[in-house]
């Protein structure tokens, strides 16, 4: 009559959709109040990093990263397939958010 009810991890998916720095993150769990969806649970041990325990149903609204007291504490990581990309006419270079060595930035004032 008295069973047990246990959470367990989704299944694994081939990318993290929340990476924890275990060294700046407190656990206070503000990140898994300010999450819309159920992809976040609180740590059972005190000053952990929460538990990502269902990561494909992130919205990657990022509501917890931006809620987060501590700058740098979380980070979300995009699946490539949503990452914002760009292609430059001159050279046809392709271009990613996120990519080592990134071209330097368009300084010139926008046309019109």
């Amino acid at each position: 009559m008295y069973n047990k009810a246990f959470l367990l991890p989704g299944p694994m998916t081939p990318n993290s959709v929340l990476i924890f720095d275990s060294n700046l993150c407190r656990g206070c769990n503000t990140c898994v109040d300010s999450c819309p969806g159920t992809v976040l649970v609180p740590n059972p041990e005190k000053g952990q990093p929460p538990i990502v325990m269902y990561p494909e149903a992130c919205w990657m609204c990022g509501c917890c990263v931006g809620d987060c007291p501590v700058p740098g504490a979380s980070r979300l990581l995009h699946p490539l397939n949503l990452r914002m990309g760009w292609k430059r006419k001159a050279t046809g270079e392709t271009y990613r958010i996120g990519m080592k060595n990134p071209p330097p930035p368009n300084t010139r004032p926008p046309v019109g």
